[in-house]
């Protein structure tokens, strides 16, 4: 989801009412806060929990309420999901911290230490464009292991890498895995994904709703069909 804003400090909280209404009247089984498509990093810590405790409220838990928590400072990612679970929200995703590139060894460590820490389950976000890293599939594969890791949205757009996400974790149905490019989600289902984190779907959830739905009952004739206005801009 979009963070809408009045200004570059102040949260548009009509708006937000208004696109998260929009949104589960669409159909989506869930809305992510505050991740690449919300510009979390550009906001600040204030404009972020106004902006979850609103979304949440709205909610009031008819659809399950994820939010983004992070960041560079270890406890400024724990304070986000602290907050976040006592508005309601039923699960963290969090990319590896940014600046400084971890070794793969060091982030199995850190997204050890982050989910032994949080109140909700995390979903790791592997955004390598943005954070300068990949989560390796064997990292993935390890934290995976984790009572409190339950999942991976992948932001890459790197198809191999997805497969082999497929591939290593296939023995473990309970770790979901997700899609965020939209152009890639039907393929990605229909080969076992969980779903797809569609920033389009800001403006036309129904859209990528029927995606998935066609792409999780094997319905090629209609993922093509579908698939067209998804390539097309809708």
């Amino acid at each position: 989801m979009i963070t809408p804003l009045k200004g570059d400090d102040e949260l548009d909280r009509e708006g937000t009412v208004r696109l998260t209404e929009h949104l589960v009247a669409g159909g989506v089984h869930a809305i992510f806060l505050l991740g690449t498509t919300g510009e979390a990093q550009s906001l600040n810590y204030r404009l972020r929990y106004e902006f979850f405790e609103l979304v949440c409220r709205q909610v009031a838990g008819r659809i399950p309420v994820l939010v983004g928590v992070t960041d560079t400072a270890f406890i400024e990612s724990v304070r986000l999901a602290e907050h976040a679970a006592k508005c309601g929200a039923v699960g963290v995703v969090a990319a590896p911290p940014y600046y400084f590139a971890p070794s793969q060894q060091e982030l199995i460590e850190y997204y050890t230490a982050l989910a032994d820490a949080l109140p909700l389950p995390l979903y790791l976000y592997n955004m390598p464009s943005h954070v300068k890293v990949f989560l390796e599939p064997a990292t993935v594969k390890t934290l995976a292991n984790h009572p409190n890791i339950i999942g991976l949205k992948d932001s890459s757009s790197n198809m191999v890498y997805f497969q082999t996400l497929l591939y290593e974790l296939s023995d473990r149905p309970d770790f979901a895995l997700f899609m965020g490019p939209e152009q890639l989600t039907a393929e990605s289902v229909m080969l076992g994904a969980a779903g797809g984190v569609n920033g389009g779907a800001n403006v036309f959830p129904e859209l990528y709703v029927a995606v998935y739905e066609a792409a999780a009952a094997n319905d090629l004739e209609r993922v093509k069909a579908l698939q067209h206005h998804v390539m097309a801009g809708a």
